[in-house]
């Protein structure tokens, strides 16, 4: 079997790490945990499932910390998993055959994020660069670090995709923690900014902090200033940054300048999630029938981030605009086939 070293970092996260370290202990690995300075029981339960749990000095730099934990390691294949992140898939020998066939590659899990929208939790999948050998990657960024070469000049870097899913809770706490995170997040953020101002996933990163707190007005303001740069369409974190500015502007009521979105429909329409965006845009603006249409698209889109984008999202906005057309057979319909989706059934209850 392939020796593998999780690695993790931890501070004040007795409410989450039994739960995640309990499942991983269940196979060969070697756990370590370095604590960044909890005043909690974190180290006293981590202890009952590491093999290691060390200190480390906080200097307001993740990546130092995640390469101060991979040097803890004693193998050279790395799992990086953070405290509210829970293990939900695996294949094991799938992992250690792909480590095999790519070993100078870097390993994507996939991630399930949840979060709260309209009163119910919701799902945003990415993947994640977590598996690797770290004789060829580290860390690098104060903040939403990043798994780099370590040797760019004498290796090219590589991905692969790796069978192990994760569930992840960091977006769904209490009101008081997700603005405690937000305002850490950003002062790093604002620093990094200093140093590298021409960055704009900085910019994306800051968007996304404060939207996580739904001020929407920083979360715009930072979204354009991101996309005001030369960035590539294809990069996920563009799609994403281009999805939550035009919802900032949604929720600030300028549904006009929304509509600007228009302008770059070719290269973003290839998701469920931005062709949701865009019926959201054209209802708002009273445009029914453009509206109808992007749903429509997105039910048959097969690529989509948001659980539900392809499904009972663009379902129930179609049976929303049925409705306020007067066509309630046709809204009944499409409420219908939302399944379990709490506004879904209360428009069924309220209709039927």
């Amino acid at each position: 079997m392939l020796p593998i070293s999780v690695c993790m970092i931890a501070k004040n996260e007795e409410q989450n790490i039994e739960r995640c370290l309990k499942p991983l202990r269940a196979y060969d690995w070697e756990i370590v945990v370095v604590d960044t300075g909890s005043g909690d029981r974190t180290k006293e339960i981590a202890s009952r499932y590491a093999d290691k749990v060390a200190d480390y000095v906080w200097k307001q730099d993740f990546a130092a910390a995640r390469n101060f934990s991979i040097e803890q390691a004693s193998h050279d294949w790395i799992l990086v998993v953070d405290c509210d992140e829970y293990l939900e898939e695996i294949d094991v020998d799938a992992m250690a055959a792909l480590a095999k066939a790519h070993p100078a590659a870097l390993g994507l899990l996939s991630r399930n994020n949840h979060y709260q929208m309209n009163g119910t939790d919701s799902v945003y999948a990415d993947l994640v660069e977590r598996f690797f050998d770290r004789r060829y990657y580290c860390y690098s960024g104060t903040i939403h670090e990043q798994v780099v070469l370590r040797e760019p000049e004498k290796h090219v870097y590589d991905t692969f995709r790796i069978p192990l899913v994760l569930d992840h809770s960091g977006y769904a706490g209490d009101e008081e923690a997700l603005k405690e995170k937000a305002q850490r997040n950003i002062s790093l953020l604002e620093k990094d900014l200093e140093e590298h101002p021409e960055n704009p996933y900085t910019y994306f990163q800051i968007g996304q902090a404060y939207n996580m707190i739904h001020d929407d007005e920083n979360a715009c303001l930072y979204y354009g200033k991101g996309l005001a740069y030369d960035v590539d369409p294809a990069a996920e974190y563009v799609q994403m940054m281009v999805i939550g500015y035009g919802y900032a502007l949604l929720h600030l009521g300028r549904h006009e300048e929304a509509l600007g979105l228009d302008g770059v429909y070719d290269e973003f329409a290839v998701s469920a999630d931005f062709l949701n965006l865009m019926g959201l845009i054209y209802l708002r603006n009273g445009q029914y029938v453009k509206a109808m249409m992007e749903f429509v698209k997105a039910l048959s889109c097969e690529t989509a981030h948001v659980v539900g984008a392809n499904s009972f999202i663009p379902s129930y906005n179609l049976g929303l605009i049925n409705e306020m057309m007067g066509e309630r057979e046709m809204a009944l319909k499409y409420y219908r086939k939302c399944g379990d989706f709490p506004m879904a059934l209360e428009k069924l209850a309220e209709l039927e």
